[in-house]
């Protein structure tokens, strides 16, 4: 759904494209998404940071993503307000960025960065979040299963303001946007760790090699995983390197 430039936009400025209807969903390396018209959020945001404030290196892009999966969950929490006990320790984000609803999807998104030389130019994330749908196609059988959909209407019994969730996320990452700006790295790094799908405990993985037992060790500014296999040998990973297996 990536479809703005935001190099046209001025230096500090934000553009926002909202979508009532999306027919061809992407997420990372070829993944899809699925909306129903009308129900659900789908919107660019693409911005260029202004030249006179803080802001991460080309090398420390990973930032962006997670002031960003921290406004999704922000905007998400403020849905649940009424109904904090379903929100509290449900809301998590699995590297890189997808946010679960317990073992659920609830919202995906994409980033891509323009880069000059060791800078970041402009910035656009494709966000797409679960709000009224109140039911989902099959996934490869799993339609109630660990990593299948769901949206706000399913969790809470009825349809909620698809604008005041995207109120609500502009506000959240308004005051992401200021806290990288006011270079707090360290404060957005922990927040997104706190909320890190299966952050603590032994989990199953497949990489290169096959399928492994590992824990999560750290992520890295450039967006790269380093899970410990139970042999204590730490291992990296970029995107796609690595697979949750459920």
């Amino acid at each position: 759904m990536l479809c703005c430039d935001p190099s046209t936009v001025e230096p500090g400025q934000f553009l926002l494209i909202t979508a009532d209807e999306q027919t061809a969903g992407r997420g990372q390396r070829g993944t899809t998404w699925e909306s129903s018209k009308g129900q659900n959020l789908t919107f660019n945001i693409g911005w260029r940071p202004s030249p006179d404030t803080t802001w991460p290196a080309a090398n420390e892009q990973f930032l962006i993503s997670e002031i960003t999966a921290l406004a999704v969950v922000g905007a998400i929490e403020d849905t649940l307000s009424e109904h904090r006990a379903l929100s509290e320790g449900n809301l998590e984000v699995k590297w890189p960025n997808d946010i679960y609803f317990g073992d659920r999807k609830i919202c995906g998104m994409l980033l891509e960065h323009q880069l000059s030389g060791k800078h970041i130019a402009s910035s656009i994330a494709g966000i797409g979040i679960n709000v009224n749908q109140a039911s989902f196609a099959t996934l490869e059988g799993r339609e109630e299963g660990r990593g299948a959909p769901i949206s706000l209407h399913q969790i809470i019994g009825h349809n909620v303001s698809r604008e005041a969730v995207l109120e609500a996320f502009i506000r959240h990452f308004t005051d992401g946007i200021r806290i990288l700006q006011e270079g707090h790295y360290d404060k957005v790094e922990h927040a997104f760790t706190t909320l890190l799908y299966r952050r603590t405990g032994w989990h199953h993985y497949r990489d290169a090699e096959g399928e492994f037992i590992g824990e999560f060790a750290s992520i890295a500014r450039n967006g790269i995983l380093t899970l410990r296999k139970q042999n204590s040998h730490l291992h990296s990973y970029a995107f796609k390197e690595v697979a949750y297996v459920i």
